[in-house]
């Protein structure tokens, strides 16, 4: 049997008798797929960039947002108030003094128990130029000389604890007690003043503003062999 062929179709050697399949390099089904895969990509990054954006913004909180915190209570200090002025805005907070300074509503005697002439009565006109009225006739102690004065006030009596408080803290902070039974002075008005100031060596010849610059020490009797009484020398 003859196994010629027609001129001009002899099978080319090495090629193959099949037809190309579906799929084979540069196919069209490669190029769509790879087309595909490229979308599915994109889609997958787009994704993934938003959840972290979201988880972002989840944790952050925009100013006034209310997270559920408690917010500590903020008292203010003993004494202080809460005012609204042109300066200090709104909410402005300043501290008042816990005791307003009180110079009036007592009557006021100074008894000379400092052994320093003449101190009773300069104390006295000193006083009346800071502002405190019914400071009366100035006296003199009865008793030992003293080196820290004191201020004694009637008991029961608000307006001469409240004059004698300012006074005390005037002189330096000197010490206040409650007027004994019998008081250690005489002369002057000291017999009927609701305020009694006992004035030692420690606030005699002194101004008031020198006096409240240093602290004073409590009160205390002058000792020695021979105790002397201040007679004379208001």
């Amino acid at each position: 049997m003859s196994t010629d062929v027609p001129e001009g179709q002899e099978p080319q050697r090495g090629a193959s008798a099949r037809p190309p399949r579906v799929g084979d390099s540069r196919s069209p089904v490669g190029s769509t797929l790879s087309i595909v895969l490229a979308v599915l990509a994109v889609v997958a990054g787009f994704l993934i960039i938003r959840e972290l954006t979201d988880d972002d913004d989840a944790d952050t909180t925009s100013p006034g947002t209310d997270t559920g915190e408690s917010i500590p209570n903020l008292s203010l200090p003993t004494g202080a108030t809460t005012v609204t002025g042109e300066t200090g805005g709104a909410g402005a907070t300043t501290t008042s003094p816990s005791a307003a300074a009180t110079r009036s509503g007592a009557t006021i005697a100074v008894a000379n128990a400092s052994g320093i002439g003449g101190s009773a009565a300069a104390m006295s006109s000193a006083l009346t130029v800071e502002g405190y009225e019914g400071v009366g006739e100035p006296g003199n102690g009865t008793g030992e000389q003293l080196t820290a004065s004191v201020v004694y006030y009637v008991p029961n009596d608000p307006a001469a604890q409240a004059v004698g408080q300012t006074l005390a803290s005037d002189l330096g902070g000197v010490s206040l007690e409650p007027m004994p039974a019998t008081r250690p002075a005489d002369g002057g008005d000291t017999a009927t003043a609701t305020v009694l100031v006992m004035l030692g060596s420690d606030a005699a010849e002194k101004s008031l503003s020198e006096l409240r610059a240093t602290a004073v020490s409590a009160p205390a009797v002058a000792g020695g062999s021979t105790p002397s009484t201040t007679t004379g020398d208001d």
